[in-house]
């Protein structure tokens, strides 16, 4: 397996990109500080518009503080080609206030706006965190939807699993956006070893379903807290196979050899470009507001 950048593109105004979902032609970014859901086309990576998701009073710098953020880092579509199209954004469920998730409807937008449904996590978030290793604290950073299943990734730190859950999907929705609808069971919980950097195992960090094969982007950071940054070491992308619990994974580099060094934060199909050959659409978070979208080919 190879991942090969072709490009990187500044997103200015859309700060700590931390998901991205393609939907037509337009891509849906959704960042883990700020109030909105940002639209780009998908072809040219330019900024089309915004769907707000939330009020708030802490966004005055351009970001939402730690401390009172949700902290939005893992989005999926949901549906079609001939149900309703909708996006699933989730909460890391690091701490209490990020417990929190919305689904958006009506997209792509048309001459009515998009309509936000907020959406209450901890029944779900609590039936995962029995299942962490010792002292771990939950943190989501990757979610993905196939016909049937939930998926949700848990993006380790300090050494411990990444680890993979699943819900039934059509049931867990019905908990989510029908308060008072029973969570369903838990499904599956498994565990993966990444690859490392530097003595740094690396985390899940974005995950989409692509022809039945779940492919992933995992991040490393030298860090072993699940809320303070570390230093950005690198990114992989990945395939997992879930009955099996085994993964292969490519360091995301350049052509010429070098290396990237940023923080890849989700991953979209942009193009299929033959068999076994994509062309895929990352997001990147610097840890100090910026954002960028790379454009990579992935062989397999």
């Amino acid at each position: 397996m190879t991942a090969t950048l072709l490009s990187e593109v500044v997103l200015p105004h859309l700060p700590s990109a931390s998901g991205v979902e393609i939907i037509g032609a337009t891509a849906y970014v959704i960042s883990d500080d700020a109030p909105f859901l940002y639209l780009l086309d998908a072809a040219t990576l330019a900024a089309t518009g915004r769907v707000a998701l939330f009020e708030t009073a802490d966004f005055t710098t351009g970001r939402i503080p730690k401390a009172t953020k949700p902290d939005l880092e893992s989005m999926a579509a949901v549906g079609g080609p001939t149900a309703e199209v909708g996006l699933l954004l989730l909460g890391s469920g690091s701490g209490p206030h990020r417990e929190v998730g919305y689904y958006v409807r009506g997209l792509p937008p048309g001459e009515s706006a998009p309509l936000v449904e907020r959406l209450e996590l901890r029944q779900l978030y609590d039936q995962l965190r029995p299942h962490l290793p010792a002292g771990a604290v939950l943190n989501l950073e990757a979610v993905a939807t196939s016909t049937t299943d939930l998926l949700l990734l848990q993006r380790a730190v300090g050494g411990g699993p990444a680890q993979l859950f699943s819900f039934p999907l059509a049931p867990a929705l019905a908990h989510l956006r029908a308060p008072g609808t029973p969570a369903p069971p838990l499904g599956l919980v498994h565990s993966f070893k990444l690859p490392t950097l530097e003595g740094h195992a690396a985390g899940f960090s974005g995950a989409t379903f692509v022809g039945g094969v779940l492919f992933v982007t995992a991040s490393v950071e030298a860090t072993t807290d699940a809320v303070l940054d570390g230093a950005v070491l690198g990114s992989f992308v990945g395939m997992v196979d879930v009955q099996t619990q085994t993964a292969t994974f490519a360091r995301l580099g350049w052509a010429d050899g070098r290396p990237y060094r940023g923080k890849v934060e989700g991953l979209a199909v942009r193009r299929i470009l033959g068999p076994g050959w994509l062309e895929l659409l990352l997001v990147t978070d610097d840890d100090l507001g910026g954002s960028s979208a790379l454009v990579a080919e992935v062989r397999v």
